[in-house]
This record gives structure tokens, sequence and C-alpha cells, in this order.
């Protein structure tokens, strides 16, 4: 893999006319209607990086979820930023989005081996494919690409039954387009210059959803904040080295039976905050 991975994402400053993006470029926001919430990374993504948002709040009333996706369009030379994903961003070219639904996301491979979309649920490899209980192997593997687990996860609120959802996060048992549901986009190198695009919800691989994308060009990841999306941020994912934070962090979690246990401990309240939080 390249030796940028785990460069600090953010949001381009390019992006749909409904979106306000936070003082960090992290968290981006549709302030009005259901659509113009398109979004593009500040930088092309590399080979096995994934790029991870958190769906921070929903907008009841409209009918359709997340898009997230690749394109080869640097979002500087965009006349316009298209209304939608899909079909308008898709229909330049050069572009693969995926529609995320609230319940069938794994990706079918025909007879033929093509990927076709995510309306069904996957049956060929359903033993294969299932997410093992709190998802214990500390990376989730594609072809020859391991990204670190620790952050895939989707975690609730720190509350009275965080305890209990958090362990439905961990199982992918909540639906996708939920609140918390940690979804990422990272393409995979097959053969002399091109890749798979694949989609990671809560951990799990949903398998390949756009095939044979040429890697000639840089490619950005895009998400789109449409209809009952409308927050998401990004989730920054650590590679190689973990820091010593994350390391104290994961220590004091291996020995608590649930984050709200946190406050029966004599911590910094900072500590406890960031160990509640992350």
């Amino acid at each position: 893999m390249a030796a940028v991975l785990g460069q600090f994402m953010e949001f381009h400053s390019v992006h749909g006319i409904n979106v306000r993006l936070d003082h960090s470029r992290t968290q981006a926001t549709r302030v009005e209607s259901f659509a113009n919430g398109v979004c593009f990374s500040k930088d092309p993504l590399s080979s096995g990086e994934i790029f991870l948002v958190e769906i921070e709040e929903k907008e009841l009333g409209w009918c359709g979820h997340l898009r997230i996706g690749l394109t080869a369009h640097d979002p500087r030379t965009l006349d316009t930023v298209p209304e939608y994903s899909l079909p308008d961003l898709v229909d330049m070219g050069d572009s693969w989005v995926f529609a995320i639904t609230r319940n069938h996301n794994k990706v079918i491979e025909d007879e033929g081996g093509e990927a076709e979309g995510g309306e069904q649920p996957n049956v060929g490899d359903e033993a294969e494919n299932k997410p093992k209980t709190f998802f214990t192997d500390t990376h989730l593997y594609i072809e020859n690409t391991s990204i670190p687990r620790d952050k895939l996860v989707g975690r609730s609120r720190p509350g009275r039954f965080s305890h209990i959802l958090d362990d439905l996060y961990k199982t992918n048992a909540l639906p996708p387009t939920a609140r918390r549901s940690r979804i990422g986009v990272v393409y995979v190198p097959k053969g002399q210059g091109y890749a798979d695009m694949h989609i990671i919800i809560n951990g799990e691989d949903m398998g390949a959803s756009a095939k044979r994308i040429p890697t000639n060009k840089p490619l950005y990841a895009v998400v789109d904040v449409f209809a009952a999306t409308k927050s998401v941020r990004i989730v920054q994912v650590e590679y190689g080295f973990a820091s010593l934070q994350t390391l104290c962090r994961k220590t004091i979690q291996k020995h608590i039976i649930h984050r709200m246990a946190l406050d029966w401990l004599e911590l910094p309240e900072l500590l406890k905050h960031y160990c509640k939080y992350e």
C-alpha cells in the first residue's frame, strides 16, 4: 500500500450547494431540501485506504438514504456539482456510486461473475461473509488489503442501554441507515491498472459493488448526503502502529464491562469522555 495511508481525511471545499461543512471540514450537513448534498474527499484515496463516515443526523419525511462511491473527476474541474450522485454524477462517466438501503446492501455475483446492485441479500457466500460475534479479528481483510477494525463499527452515544446497542452494532444487526452507523468506501487492486470498489458497513464487507475501475487517474471518495441522511462526519482510521492515546483507550476498554462503567473509575474526566465516545 502507498505510504500516505492514514492521511487526515477531510471533505473537499467543492460540494453541493445545500451542504455546509464544519470548521474542521470533517462534518457535512445538508441544510435544506433533500438533494444537492454531494461531497468529495479533499484528496484522492490510495489503494486500500478507506474513506469512512458516520451518520450523525437523520431527517424524517424523505425517501432514500446515503450514497457513497468513487469518482475520477477532480472536484476542482467541475463546472457545477451535480444535484445527485445517482444518476447525474455517474452519467458523467468515470464515477461509481452505491445507494445504501435499509436492508439489502450485499452485492450479488451472477453466473458470469459480474457485480449487481445491492437490492437483495447475498446468498452465495452467506457463511463466509457472516460477521463474527464482537468482531474479534483486529483487521478486515479484502483480497490482499487489510483495514484496522477498531474504527469501522458504529457505537451508540453513552447511555443506560449503550452496552446493549454497542453489541447490536458489532454484529451489524441494526439498519445500515441508522444513526451512528459507519459506512466506508475503499478500492482494492485487481490486476494491472484496475481495481474493485468495496462498500464497508459497520465493519462488514458488502462485496465488490463496482469492478474493473481504471486506476490510471486519481480516485476521490464521493459521499451524497441524500434524503433521510442529513449529516455525516468523517471517522479517521489509523494504519500501522496505533498511537499511545489509542493503546491506552483500548487497554481501559478491554477491562470494563461496558462504557458506562467508566463513570465508576477514578480517571480524569477528559479521559473518560474519550473512552466513551471513541
